[in-house]
């Protein structure tokens, strides 16, 4: 009996016509808006048939182009309340999965924010087609056009987000949780804090939105080192204050979280394992600060308090940022050192020797020579100072604190000693060269002060961005400012 019931057919679904709707859906798949136009003209009673919103639905989500998606969306605004043919990604999570173009404008320079501004303000105008074709095309011809269509790119994406977070105010919470919980995760961890921001606009309730691990958003952007979700949630002390005392399945605190390694991709900003040690310091200081006291004391289930974690977990990276300051300073050392050598013999060998009268330079009452004495002299006082510094750095204990400021500032001190010691050394080297075989011919001066500039302007290409980069990094603005970004609607 049991055998006979299971056997029992179920009744058929009536079959679909799908032939009917390919040349639409077609038309959106290849951005083709004209033949979508003649077939929506064409068909206007089958436009809102279940089937059509899903094809609709289906080449929105599959990326399309940004500008054609924001049609289908100003066109037909119920669409971004649905997820696509299969139920799997809504158009928010297309959004951020995409990468489509939505950038943080704070990174901006002053020439591309010039550039959004005026593609912004053409596109608002009323006489958009004309001016904004007129506009662009203008600025393609002075900047380029690859960075006009970034622009175009990312304001229409900006555009698309705010009219599919305009729909979010019309569903209930169960809806809006569907469509936008994995966005806002995702948009988290790769640092899109538009996304964030638009959303909880719309629907404020989603910065406490919890994922299987029972963490926030504030959790992922400080797994993730996300520095600009970051600086937008500690810039609403309401938020801040109810995220930071949140722990997640493993009572790991954000604290806990901001003591565990970056992820590989975030460690290779920054070159040089002392300058990653240190980035990785500056997170875990400023999250303590927005951390209750207690919190440093408090334990996960591994009985591990935050600084445990933070020590655990850079162990590797700490001796790798040791190794690099120490062959740093041992190179430099080497350098220093024969400066100093050099400098020093010439300041005992002077140019054209000593009169045997007084024992005076022959040179002395020579400008030259008064340029040779002064930056020889120089030149042994900054190399030894760098010297002195470089043997420092190799001295150190190189704890961890060591690499936030006092590490990252030695050297800083000796790689600019350095320089202005090989910029004085070639100063008197010329000085010198002049005095002896110049006889006051300037072209002799012009040649030699033109190769003179050989050894600065290497050792400038080859060490000013590291010296450019421990200055930014250490007496910089930093990554952690919250000037210029929206508060939440808190």
């Amino acid at each position: 009996m049991a055998a006979a019931s299971s056997q029992v057919a179920l009744p058929q679904q009536p079959a679909v016509d799908y032939s009917k709707y390919r040349p639409l859906y077609r038309a959106i798949l290849a951005a083709n808006w004209e033949d979508a136009e003649i077939f929506f003209n064409q068909n206007p009673a089958a436009i809102r048939s279940p089937l059509n919103e899903a094809y609709l639905e289906t080449a929105l989500h599959v990326g399309a182009k940004v500008d054609l998606a924001l049609l289908l969306v100003e066109r037909y605004p119920d669409l971004g309340r649905h997820k696509n043919l299969r139920n799997t990604v809504s158009a928010l999570e297309v959004i951020v999965f995409s990468d489509c173009s939505i950038i943080n404008k704070h990174s901006l320079n002053f020439l591309q924010s010039f550039i959004y501004y005026c593609v912004s303000k053409a596109e608002s105008t009323t006489l958009s087609a004309p001016i904004f074709h007129l506009i662009t095309s203008l600025l393609q011809w002075l900047v380029g056009k690859s960075i006009v269509n970034k622009m175009v790119l990312h304001h229409q994406a900006v555009k698309l987000l705010k009219c599919l977070c305009d729909q979010l105010k019309t569903l209930n919470d169960t809806q809006v949780n569907s469509l936008t919980k994995r966005a806002v995760f995702e948009a988290t961890s790769l640092d899109i804090w538009q996304v964030i921001l638009n959303i909880a606009d719309a629907y404020p309730r989603s910065v406490y939105f919890s994922d299987s691990m029972r963490q926030r958003i504030l959790h992922v952007a400080v797994i993730n080192r996300c520095e600009n979700v970051f600086n937008l949630i500690c810039g609403t002390n309401v938020l801040r204050n109810g995220l930071s005392t949140h722990d997640d399945v493993n009572c790991n605190s954000v604290l806990h979280l901001a003591g565990k390694l970056a992820p590989p991709h975030k460690l290779n900003l920054v070159s040089g394992a002392a300058l990653q040690m240190q980035r990785e310091l500056q997170w875990f200081k400023e999250v303590k600060k927005i951390t209750p006291p207690y919190f440093l004391s408090y334990r996960n289930k591994d009985k591990k308090s935050p600084s445990m974690v933070f020590t655990e977990e850079h162990k590797e990276l700490k001796e790798a940022g040791e190794k690099w300051m120490k062959d740093t300073a041992n190179s430099c050392t080497i350098a220093a050192a024969l400066i100093v050598t050099v400098v020093f013999a010439a300041a005992i060998t002077v140019p054209g020797g000593n009169n045997d009268e007084n024992g005076l330079p022959i040179f002395s009452n020579n400008n030259a020579f008064t340029i040779f004495a002064f930056s020889n002299a120089a030149s042994l006082f900054t190399s030894t100072t760098s010297l002195l510094v470089f043997l420092s750095i190799l001295t150190s204990r190189f704890a961890e604190e060591d690499f936030l400021y006092a590490l990252p500032k030695r050297l800083i001190i000796g790689l600019f000693t350095l320089f202005l010691s090989i910029i004085f050394m070639m100063i008197a080297f010329s000085s010198t060269v002049y005095l002896v075989f110049g006889n006051n011919r300037r072209g002799v001066l012009i040649m030699v002060a033109g190769f003179a500039c050989l050894p600065v302007t290497s050792f400038v290409l080859l060490q000013l961005p590291l010296l450019v980069a421990l200055v930014s990094s250490t007496y910089g603005r930093g990554i952690f400012d919250q000037r210029g970004f929206p508060q939440l609607p808190y």
